[in-house]
């Protein structure tokens, strides 16, 4: 787990600008979602089994909040040099097979990565309607047994922010597999 000292962003910090191509063959930017009460960014890839056992959670997520009026949309910065699996191709293969309700957006300079500090996959942020960090961490408690799931932060911060409340647990550490940064 990465611990929060390492985040770059924190809560009240404006979301980075991003125009990337997606899954869909479109150019995607953050003022995109403008309309949007609430953005979920997701750093993501198709190799990680962390990403992969919280994968059907997160689409859950965005349909159930899709029709109130929060976006959700996943970045994959991964060197897919060396991660074959994160090619941008592989990404259009996964997204159409597990039927992705959001953008699945391909970051190959990692540039966007970087500026949103991004330590794992998954990394899920949240920002507000003026697009200010209002949350990070995880999806919830057990990525692996959805069983066992006891805390669902990020489903609370959007409950939370939904309901004009404060966010109960603003940041949690992340866990997943390291973003495959390029040498």
């Amino acid at each position: 787990m990465a611990e929060l000292s390492n985040f770059r962003l924190h809560a009240g910090d404006p979301a980075p600008a991003f125009s990337l191509r997606g899954t869909d063959g479109k150019t995607h930017r953050l003022d995109d979602f403008r309309n949007d009460r609430l953005l979920a960014v997701l750093f993501w890839c198709n190799h990680c089994p962390y990403v992969q056992a919280w994968e059907g959670r997160a689409i859950d997520l965005a349909r159930k909040y899709a029709g109130q009026g929060v976006g959700f949309v996943t970045i994959n910065a991964n060197d897919a040099t060396a991660y074959p699996d994160d090619r941008f191709e592989m990404m259009v293969d996964r997204a159409r097979s597990k039927d992705y309700p959001f953008p699945y957006l391909h970051d190959p300079t990692q540039e966007v990565a970087h500026a949103y500090g991004a330590l794992v996959t998954p990394h899920p942020m949240l920002f507000d309607a003026g697009r200010r960090l209002v949350f990070q961490g995880r999806i919830d408690d057990s990525y692996d047994q959805p069983d066992r799931v006891r805390e669902r932060f990020l489903e609370a911060a959007i409950e939370a922010s939904l309901a004009g409340k404060p966010i109960p647990r603003p940041e949690v550490s992340v866990q997943g597999c390291s973003v495959k940064w390029r040498d």
